[in-house]
């Protein structure tokens, strides 16, 4: 998934890059409203993070002016304006969802998937998910490896809609534990790797290539290398 940073503070965007890239994110950058613009306009984007204070033009400027050439790309605002009058302009302009300034990561990372999950639920029409043999019937609650139907929970079924939909990407277990189990999960830290075997044991037995692969101190990943 690919993600546009328009955000004026070098720091705030270094690190924010870092730690999208560390889940998993393509992340490219603009230091000003007017670079923002001329990249988001693109349309190449899953989500833009658009601050709202910004030379050139402003977060909502550039907003509206995405939005007047038809990119549906779901915005998240980012400001230290806390102000209720200021939050309404910024969603009035356009966006999609707005998160105060200073943000814990966690939270930001948690509004992303939810405005990626909007995004591709308005986009998908197809409600079965493939990746090589393997396919994920969204409506029936179903899943089948080269036809053979599989049997799934449904903590399981979620965890392998969640990595069919981000097939080849490495996703770290905090970014699995958060989107399948919910950001404020407080149970048992191995249940990542737990339900991970037991996903492996139900679609790979039996088969001479093995889909799901672990990727020693950073993740699993669904297909790939």
């Amino acid at each position: 998934m690919r993600v546009l940073i328009v955000e004026d503070e070098p720091a705030i965007r270094r690190t924010t890059r870092r730690v999208l890239e560390r889940e998993g994110y393509r992340v490219d950058e603009a230091p000003d409203g007017r670079s923002g613009l001329a990249l988001g306009s693109g349309g190449e984007y899953a989500i833009i993070l658009l601050d709202v204070l910004l030379p050139e033009l402003d977060g909502v400027q550039v907003c509206k002016a995405l939005r007047a050439a038809g990119v549906k790309t779901p915005v998240l605002m980012l400001t230290a304006l806390s102000d209720v009058d200021d939050r309404v302009t910024g969603l009035d302009s356009g966006a999609d969802d707005y998160l105060g300034k200073p943000f814990a990561f966690k939270e930001l990372l948690a509004r992303i998937r939810s405005l990626a999950r909007r995004g591709a639920g308005e986009a998908e029409v197809d409600p079965v998910l493939k990746y090589e043999d393997l396919t994920l019937d969204l409506q029936r609650h179903e899943a089948r490896r080269d036809g053979q139907r599989i049997s799934l929970t449904t903590t399981e079924f979620r965890l392998l809609e969640f990595m069919m939909r981000n097939s080849t990407i490495v996703l770290s277990r905090s970014r699995i534990l958060d989107e399948v189990w919910g950001f404020d999960y407080d149970g048992e830290s191995n249940v990542v790797d737990t339900y991970v075997h037991y996903l492996r044991r139900k679609i790979d037995t039996g088969f001479e290539r093995r889909l799901i692969r672990t990727i020693r101190g950073a993740g699993y990943a669904l297909g790939g290398a």
